[in-house]
Formats: structure tokens, C-alpha cells, sequence
């Protein structure tokens, strides 16, 4: 089921509010660090930090980095 919010002005800088169901369903309380990762579409994904995720993070990067000729032609 989407959830629905909005961009909103918050100084300088703009961000959303996540609903309590958006909380929920990430299983998030106030104070968690999220992660949004690109996705295809002009879509991000939002992951709430979880053990070892960083790693899995780093690693992808630098996977994507060595090999970005590859990555750029497979996307063709």
C-alpha cells in the first residue's frame, strides 16, 4: 500500500515527514539513520540501518567502481 507525504521547506533545506505507518512498516523509531539507495525509474529506495549493511554497502560501491565500464555497457 503506498504511502503518501510531501516535501516540505525545513530551513535551508528541504526533507518528508515519514507517517507512523511508513515507521512502522520499517520497523524505525525517531532517531534511526535510514539509507536511500537509487533504484531504476527515478526511484529511491528507503532501508533503515541494519547490522552489517554499511559492509554490503561499501562493498557494492566498490564493486560498481571497479567494474563501471561493464556495469554501463550491461545497462544498454
Amino acid at each position: 500500500m503506498p504511502i503518501k507525504t510531501k516535501v516540505r521547506k525545513i530551513g535551508n533545506s528541504y526533507g518528508i515527514v515519514l507517517p507512523k505507518e511508513a515507521l512502522q512498516a520499517l520497523k524505525v523509531e525517531e532517531g534511526a539513520e535510514l539509507y536511500l539507495t537509487e533504484a531504476p525509474n527515478n526511484t529511491l529506495n528507503i532501508n533503515p540501518e541494519r547490522p552489517g549493511f554499511d559492509e554490503i554497502m561499501r562493498v557494492a560501491e566498490e564493486g560498481m567502481q571497479r567494474y563501471r565500464n561493464t556495469m554501463r555497457e550491461l545497462a544498454k
